[in-house]
């Protein structure tokens, strides 16, 4: 299975994919609505377009992300310049990147001038899928990943068919998403739950300016004139629609706002009808799912979360565990006891030290020596006894 937190994942999803047996899309609507199908569109992907399928149990939120993106970026790949030659595409999109310079961001920096283009990307892509939070402020508000990786994919066309990338487009499509977001909350009925977080999530994956919407009160105030192809159009439309929704529906002054937002990008509005049937129909289906949906105790959806993540990472380095937990007798028995009872400050405190300890050694666990990692050492310790029952049993039975 591929795995984005490893090295040589690019390869590896090039080498099972068959590239060479990649169906281009025909059109750029038809791979519009197949990366929506995704989710990608809207920051939360349930499912890979590809040719063979992709399994996304079992996975972290960033590594979903980073296959989204590569995958993605690919096709637009293959639909611009009609060519499905990996190395290619890897050139071309590291040659896109390296145009970009916006602050904070310079993903090759640490890396050697001989490392290998799909290096440079897998390094890349895991920049990008990052917003601008902290690990912690990012669960704690539900942004996991940047919501915004679409406009990394309309860039990216622009410039395959340009050569270049005009200037200041990150800024520009940034600013209108913001804008239109942003007015769409305003233009609501009523307030949902969840419009906080939402808007939050668009804030915090902006990567070129600090949202701003002075002077932005009505769709008039709009200045969408930089918008020159149907993709972004379709794209603002969506995320106004996404921002719309609430309560299984969109009220008709909410559909107003749709299809005066339509009339001035110069969407059908057979567009819009379709766009407010997927939307509703999509979160539906996967509500339950949607960070931003599900935020009525932010404590508890934190710990579920970080829970879940943390379970998938033991599960992978099971074996590896297993053996650096055995090689410590002391760490074994402090582990045994405390599924019995609770464990004194000093006890504690040791197995916080070995475990850390551990962690180093194991590349994948690094997430528990990141600034506030040590927070998630009781779930690790919670999930250990699970890997080791008869030893346990063994330590009980000689006590």
């Amino acid at each position: 299975m591929i795995n984005p937190s490893a090295a040589g994942w690019i390869e590896k999803f090039f080498i099972e994919q068959k590239t060479t047996e990649q169906h281009i899309p025909i059109t750029e609507e038809a791979f519009y609505f197949r990366t929506r199908a995704t989710g990608f569109i809207f920051g939360h992907i349930v499912s890979f377009d590809s040719v063979n399928p992709i399994p996304i149990t079992a996975r972290l939120p960033e590594e979903i992300s980073k296959i989204g993106m590569l995958n993605t970026l690919y096709q637009m790949y293959c639909l611009t310049k009609n060519d499905s030659d990996q190395n290619n595409f890897i050139t071309a999109a590291v040659a896109f990147y390296n145009l970009l310079t916006p602050k904070g961001f310079n993903p090759l920096q640490k890396m050697l001038p001989s490392s290998s283009n799909s290096s440079k990307l897998e390094k890349i892509i895991h920049d990008r899928v990052q917003t601008n939070e902290d690990l912690f402020s990012k669960k704690f508000s539900h942004v996991i990943t940047n919501a915004l990786l679409f406009v990394d994919v309309l860039a990216f066309k622009k410039h395959l068919e340009k050569g270049s990338l005009p200037e200041k487009y990150f800024n520009q499509i940034e600013d209108i998403v913001t804008s239109i977001v942003s007015l769409s909350l305003k233009s609501k009925t009523g307030i949902s739950v969840h419009d906080d977080l939402l808007q939050k999530l668009f804030e915090s994956s902006v990567r070129y300016n600090k949202p701003s919407n002075k002077g932005i009160n009505t769709i008039e105030d709009l200045d969408l004139s930089y918008l020159s192809n149907d993709l972004e159009k379709f794209y603002m439309i969506d995320l106004a629609g996404i921002s719309l929704w609430s309560d299984e529906k969109v009220e008709n002054e909410e559909r107003y706002f749709l299809f005066k937002l339509g009339d001035k990008l110069e969407v059908s509005e057979t567009f819009i009808i379709e766009s407010i049937n997927f939307i509703n129909d999509f979160i539906v289906q996967h509500k339950n799912e949607i960070p931003y949906f599900n935020n009525s105790n932010p404590v508890k959806n934190f710990y579920d979360h970080t829970t879940e993540s943390v379970q998938i990472l033991i599960n992978r380095n099971k074996n590896r565990l297993i053996k650096e937990v055995s090689q410590s007798k002391e760490l074994m028995q402090l582990l045994a006891k405390s599924t019995r009872k609770e464990l004194d400050k000093d006890e504690k405190k040791k197995i916080k030290s070995q475990l850390l300890d551990i962690c180093k050694s194991v590349p994948s666990l690094t997430i528990f020596l990141l600034p506030g990692g040590s927070l998630l050492l009781p779930i690790l310790i919670k999930f250990i006894p699970q890997l080791l029952p008869s030893a346990f049993n063994e330590n009980e039975e000689r006590e």
